[in-house]
């Protein structure tokens, strides 16, 4: 039975380091698995909790009009992110990328947009606002998405749910932070990774 046992365990060891090795050499990373907020920062208008292995945002100062975020850690500069969110139809959320963390906007971010009501659907999910229209636009209200990005010099992406929605060259920021956006309506973030290109 002892020995059953350890032949068990050294299964399962081996089988973590393989997948441990085929992660490293793929180059992903893990920004957030569902366990904890080592990588992030918030903005200090509200208090980030997990829960359900999601991120979500609590305790808002003023949950109708105050935007929050959630900024990384560290500054990115060429890169691919993964991310899967989940928003209710009403919200306004997004993936702001190459980010100042004293001026978090549209105009002095890379803002790839989650806003299924937004009053200019051109602008609306899955397009990058100012840069970048969609056209016609998806809707991600009322279930689990992912939305996919890349920032490879002036080379901007965005696809969702398996269909590329932008493809563009901009070069107006280089490099920055990361930002999670924490707008009006549920909003919850899981599974974000990034690769370094």
């Amino acid at each position: 039975m002892r020995r059953s046992r350890l032949i068990a365990a050294a299964l399962f060891l081996s089988a973590v380091s393989f997948a441990t090795t085929i992660s490293a050499q793929d180059g992903w990373v893990s920004l957030f698995d569902g366990k904890n907020l080592d990588e992030w920062n918030g903005d200090g208008t509200a208090t980030f909790k997990i829960e359900d292995g999601s991120i979500v945002a609590v305790d808002k100062k003023d949950p109708k009009t105050v935007t929050s975020y959630l900024l990384s850690k560290k500054t990115y500069k060429n890169f691919a992110l993964k991310a899967e969110f989940f928003v209710s139809d009403d919200a306004n959320s997004g993936i702001f990328v190459r980010c100042d963390p004293k001026a978090i906007g549209a105009k002095t971010c890379y803002e790839f947009n989650i806003f299924d009501q937004r009053p200019d659907p051109s602008y609306g999910t899955a397009s990058i606002v100012y840069i970048a229209e969609v056209n016609p636009m998806p809707k991600a209200g009322g279930k689990w998405n992912t939305m996919e990005i890349t920032a490879n010099g002036r080379h901007l992406t965005l696809t969702m749910n398996g269909t590329k929605y932008v493809d563009v060259r901009n070069g107006l920021f280089e490099d920055g932070y990361i930002a999670l956006q924490f707008g009006v309506g549920t909003v919850k973030f899981r599974k974000v990774d990034i690769k370094p290109l």
